[in-house]
């Protein structure tokens, strides 16, 4: 599936969750960046390039908002919206461990 898709089919790409994730607390971009690279302990890192075209497609899908723009800085928080989704694809991959631990678990199954 295209990743600018994605969003219009109500997935999230990993990119697109950590964004979401980190917009609990307001942030502006570079804080975003390290707070992704933070949470996944260095697992996972976004670009600058990468981050603000997400942004902007997370902004159009209103899972996002912009909260404060000064001169230097554009500060996002996430929307309701977001924080659905989030919840959203949060339970879904619950579902799809939960399918893989059953597998696992008999492997008969295998």
């Amino acid at each position: 599936m295209a990743r600018n898709n994605s969003l219009e089919m109500g997935e999230l790409t990993d990119t697109y969750y950590y964004i979401l994730v980190s917009l609990i607390k307001p942030k502006h971009g570079y804080l975003i960046m390290k707070s992704v690279e933070e949470m996944s302990q260095g697992k996972f890192s976004i670009g600058p390039a990468s981050l603000y075209t997400s942004i902007k497609k997370l902004l159009n899908a209103e899972l996002i908002k912009l909260t404060k723009e000064s001169s230097k800085k554009k500060v996002y928080i996430i929307t309701n919206k977001g924080i659905e989704s989030l919840k959203n694809e949060i339970e879904k991959k619950r579902e799809m461990i939960q399918i893989a631990e059953n597998i696992f678990n008999n492997k008969e199954m295998l």
